[in-house]
């Protein structure tokens, strides 16, 4: 769909905007500001129990966004947090910390308390709330703020930086309601298909796991005799499988490393990495020991798990030799099988439930799952030539949902592109919407 220019434009005055419609205003964002605040940075003890400030997590695809299971301090249950004002209906929220830019107009009837990685903007009366959401979603805005934030443990911008962004918007508040409007429309459907590649990703995500548990259990043979394996956990099992122990199958190996090994990641979604990550591929911010004797080392077909986030999923099979942190645990198979059957295994929903169930700790984040404890569980376990064939079957299923995934997951790429594109057109007075509505 193409739309319509307006009849005459004038420079803007910013070198990288150019020109902008004729009566339209190119000027800082300060200009139409009335108040700008940040929450507060002082400490947290104070929270009322069950409840929590406001965060960067909260302010999302242009609404407030809360779980079932959180509730948010407000004005009323803490007078006493020192702050200099709340957000009010109608002002703008923006994430400033962490997450850089998200944003969304406060709709709440209540004053709530929010953490630093928020600030609230209070608009003239001029400005339309709306209209200046949208304009905080294009891609020249995200750009100056991006470029404006600091470089530190977490990346953030001040107010200021907010503050001095350029902006362009129409002066008439009749032109500012008519391109919002036209904006709520258009992203309104297509945040609608992206809710469905969405939807679709989680439906394929279902039903690759539910082929890899139904195969890993149960074989490839639909009509084969069951029988009861005697393991709560396991249930039925193929008549000619095998039931054994974890301590059966594996011995637990601490190789020392050396200097010339990649250190390798375990992740609770893609097992051991096959080469050495950068930092900031990293899924989460580790520190490396320069004393690379400290590690573990893993050969190829070694099984490896995360003590920690064993009840997880974080299993991996070695691909490629290398070493991993001490912290993780080496299982080196002592008979000839398939570890990434038995990865697969342990990845299933009841076996997760029977690893946490072995682990030890108080709570959910600390729990560990020790050796002791690993090489009891009992796992039911065909022939190798089957364990072969299962694997191979499975290589072949999922790579046909990976496929599926891949595309949906470009196909939000582009409509989040699209969504993007649009929205900068609008705001900045690329297009004229004013007779689309």
């Amino acid at each position: 769909m193409s739309f319509p220019r307006y009849k005459s434009y004038k420079e803007s005055g910013v070198e990288w905007l150019g020109d902008v419609p004729e009566h339209w205003v190119a000027c800082r964002f300060s200009r139409v500001i009335l108040a700008i605040k940040d929450g507060t940075h002082g400490t947290f003890s104070r929270m009322t129990e069950g409840k929590v400030f406001l965060s960067a997590k909260n302010v999302n695809n242009g609404r407030i966004e809360i779980s079932d299971d959180e509730s948010l301090i407000t004005w009323k249950d803490h007078s006493d947090i020192v702050s200099n004002g709340f957000p009010q209906k109608g002002d703008l929220l923006l994430t400033i910390v962490g997450t850089i830019g998200r944003s969304c107009v406060y709709s709440l009837d209540e004053a709530i308390a929010f953490q630093r990685s928020v600030c609230f903007i209070r608009l003239k009366k001029s400005c339309l709330p709306q209209f200046f959401y949208f304009l905080t979603q294009s891609k020249f805005f995200q750009e100056q703020l991006q470029s404006r934030s600091k470089s530190s443990a977490q990346a953030g911008v001040y107010m200021g930086d907010v503050s001095a962004t350029s902006i362009m918007f129409p002066t008439n508040y009749e032109e500012q309601q008519i391109i919002a409007a036209f904006l709520d429309r258009e992203t309104a459907k297509i945040d609608a298909l992206i809710t469905e590649q969405q939807r679709l990703i989680e439906l394929l995500k279902e039903k690759r796991q539910a082929v890899i548990s139904h195969a890993i259990t149960t074989g490839l043979n639909p009509d084969v005799p069951m029988k009861d394996s005697g393991v709560e956990w396991l249930g039925e099992v193929p008549e000619h499988w095998e039931t054994v122990r974890l301590g059966a199958l594996f011995k637990e190996t601490a190789e020392p490393g050396n200097d010339e090994l990649p250190v390798l990641s375990v992740s609770i979604h893609n097992g051991v990495s096959d080469r050495e990550f950068e930092d900031d591929e990293l899924e989460r911010k580790v520190v490396r020991s320069e004393d690379r004797s400290k590690y573990k080392r893993v050969k190829v077909g070694d099984l490896v798990y995360n003590m920690m986030r064993a009840w997880q999923g974080g299993f991996g099979t070695v691909v490629v030799p290398g070493m991993v942190s001490p912290a993780y645990v080496v299982a080196r198979p002592t008979r000839q099988i398939r570890a990434d059957f038995i990865e697969q295994l342990l990845r299933t929903q009841q076996a997760v439930e029977e690893l946490r169930r072995n682990s030890r700790g108080v709570t959910d984040f600390r729990l560990r799952l020790y050796w002791s404890e690993f090489k009891p569980i009992k796992v039911a376990l065909p022939s190798i030539k089957e364990q072969h064939d299962i694997m191979e079957f499975l290589d072949r299923e999922t790579a046909k949902f990976d496929e599926l995934t891949t595309e949906a997951e470009r196909a939000i790429n582009f409509l989040q592109e699209h969504r993007m594109a649009l929205i900068s057109a609008a705001v900045t007075g690329k297009i004229d919407v004013r007779r689309l509505i």
